[in-house]
């Protein structure tokens, strides 16, 4: 799985990096379906937009979007949105 972190007027810390590498461990699950991760953090003037695209290896892709104003809040919702969108997924393969 090749993880991208990007930010956009914001400059990703290690500490920022090291929070979503740490939250990885919850898609331990989905990690063999899973080609490219990548977030995209964008600073605005008083909140975040947390993205996320993730690219599967049979060839359909997600985006999860959450905008807040506290950034690891806002990255431990998104996590929780990409985790159901990852069993949704995962499902609809195992259904085939």
């Amino acid at each position: 799985m090749h993880l991208e972190i990007k930010g956009v007027h914001y400059d990703v810390s290690e500490t920022t990096k090291d929070f979503l590498e740490k939250k990885l461990t919850r898609f331990s699950f989905a990690e063999d379906y899973i080609i490219d991760l990548l977030f995209t953090i964008t600073r605005e003037k008083s909140a975040y937009k947390i993205e996320a695209n993730v690219n599967f290896r049979w060839g359909t892709s997600s985006h999860v979007r959450v905008d807040a104003f506290e950034l690891y809040k806002g990255i431990e919702i998104l996590f929780d949105k990409l985790q159901i969108k990852l069993l949704k997924e995962k499902e609809k393969i195992q259904e085939h």
